[in-house]
């Protein structure tokens, strides 16, 4: 099982109220390992009241928070019945499980909250030797030609049939030799 995002539906205006109940009822019930972060969605907005330049906080999408959690039936149990919470979004039936968001969804949220996601560490180089692990190419050796950090992509050239093949693989399917 994977963590996820899910938006949990609330009261309107009781975004907080449910980010606070929510993260002490997974500190009481020991669900720390299953539900991770709770978030109500905010960015910044510059208002001009009186000659006066004000700044506040405005909820992205009132009456919603979003949950990073393992969906189990415990997990959604606690999520659930936390007072100020109406359901999740995304669960059709009684009985059927929420749909979590789309990864690009969650970033594109964050990112407008100022969340940067961490690149992971590149210790590749260009014109490294380095053996492919898993997919199509496993076991094939091959020399970087390219290092795209935001896609977490590599080109590497691997000997295929005595010809230097370009293939385009991800950093994790990569390792030094």
């Amino acid at each position: 099982m994977e963590k996820r995002w899910y938006v949990v539906h609330t009261y309107s205006g009781y975004e907080n109220k449910v980010k606070t109940n929510l993260e002490k009822r997974v500190e009481s019930m020991g669900m720390t390992d299953k539900i991770f972060r709770v978030l109500v969605p905010v960015e910044e907005e510059t208002e001009i009241k009186n000659g006066k330049k004000k700044t506040t906080m405005r909820k992205v999408f009132p009456g919603y928070v979003l949950t990073e959690m393992i969906m189990t039936d415990d997990s959604w149990y606690v999520v659930r019945n936390t007072p100020g919470v109406t359901g999740f979004v995304g669960s059709s039936g009684a009985g059927s499980k929420p749909t979590p968001l789309l990864p690009e969804e969650v970033e594109s949220i964050l990112r407008s909250m100022g969340y940067e996601t961490p690149k992971p560490e590149v210790d590749f180089e260009l014109n490294e030797s380095v053996k492919v692990k898993e997919g199509p190419f496993a076991n094939f050796v091959g020399k970087i030609d390219e290092i795209d950090i935001d896609k977490q992509k590599v080109k590497v050239h691997v000997n295929m049939f005595g010809r230097e093949t370009p293939v385009e693989l991800d950093f994790t399917q990569i390792e030094r030799i």
